[in-house]
């Protein structure tokens, strides 16, 4: 019971693999999957304030769809390559009106890092964001007030 490896299918092996050495005589090799590499960097790029949501329309609205039945996809949104020691993610966002959109893209840069080097304990190659939309509060409320408008009138 010296070595224990968690394993996973072929199609989507882990890579990040660390070993160490505990404190008392027992050692191992803990592996850490890519689908939890991108939860925590998911849920470190929505605390982030003025991010409105992660992901391109078709990832939004699938989970959307996710959301209803209550299976939310903590990585949507999130693209991670994992090594031997360090990772390297790519954030999709959309972020809120009218927030400095360089401001938010930094922040998302600055918790994914903090996140992925405290939980995950890999060092942060890089942390790519691209600004996909921008969410404008009320903007939809409005197109509904417009048609409701329209038909009274």
């Amino acid at each position: 019971m010296a070595d224990t490896t968690t394993t996973t299918p072929a199609a989507t092996a882990p890579r990040a693999t660390t070993t160490t050495a505990a404190t008392g005589s027992v050692t191992g090799k803990t592996v850490i999957d890519d689908t939890v590499v991108s939860k925590v960097a998911g849920i470190a790029a929505r605390e982030v304030n003025g991010v409105h949501s992660l992901g391109n329309g078709a990832a939004r609205a699938i989970g959307a769809l996710r959301d209803a039945i209550g299976q939310r996809d903590f990585g949507q949104g999130v693209k991670v390559e994992v090594g031997e020691k360090q990772v390297a993610a790519d954030i999709v966002i959309v972020a809120e009106y009218p927030v400095a959109l360089q401001q938010v893209a930094d922040g998302v840069r600055a918790g994914v890092a903090r996140a992925l080097e405290q939980i995950v304990g890999m060092e942060v190659a890089e942390v790519n964001v691209t600004v996909q939309d921008v969410f404008i509060p009320g903007d939809d409320d409005d197109k509904d007030d417009e048609k409701k408008e329209a038909r009274v009138a």
